[in-house]
């Protein structure tokens, strides 16, 4: 989970340029993107109780099209092939296979076309649903949904909002 997060505050910090924390969702429909060529995505698929090691992984486009399928057999590790063209973004749906008890579907949204890992797990889940309320799968609020999700307090964010000794914020000077 550590590295997800890891992962969620490096792409945010990537894809944002000076938003500010209060700016209002995004609803606005951004230029759609796609995959130049054929592509493969892969990641790891867990829960709060660890890794899952066996159920279905499906990438379907944002109609619902299927666009391709592996199972997990004792690896909590996928890898599906993207055909080239294939326009974000790309929907990746774990199911339980069978049907457990405590164990439900779970979603990660592929929307950068030069990301290629995407692992699947409840944080991915919550992110894709808040975006989702934010008005759709875009970059834009997948981006924010997943600052949503990471505990920084708005003050640390940057280093214009901190008000400290600035000889010990981040450790010292830098």
């Amino acid at each position: 989970m550590n590295q997800f997060k890891i992962v969620a505050i490096l792409l945010a910090a990537s894809l944002l340029s000076a938003c500010g924390a209060d700016a209002p969702p995004q609803t606005a429909k951004e230029p759609s993107q796609k995959y130049a060529e054929a592509v493969s995505l892969q990641g790891t698929v867990s829960n709060n109780a660890g890794l899952i090691k066996s159920g279905k992984v499906e990438a379907r486009t944002l109609k619902g099209d299927l666009l391709a399928e592996t199972l997990l057999e004792n690896s909590a590790r996928y890898q599906l092939q993207i055909p080239a063209g294939t326009v974000l973004p790309v929907i990746l749906n774990f199911l339980p296979l069978p049907a457990k008890d405590g164990m439900e579907k779970m979603i990660s949204v592929a929307a950068h076309p030069t990301n290629h890992k995407y692992d699947i797990n409840p944080m991915t889940t919550a992110i894709a649903k808040q975006a989702k309320a934010l008005g759709g799968y875009t970059l834009r609020n997948l981006t924010q949904a997943a600052e949503d999700r990471v505990n920084v307090p708005d003050a640390n964010k940057t280093s214009s909002g901190f008000r400290g000794d600035p000889t010990t914020q981040y450790g010292g000077w830098h």
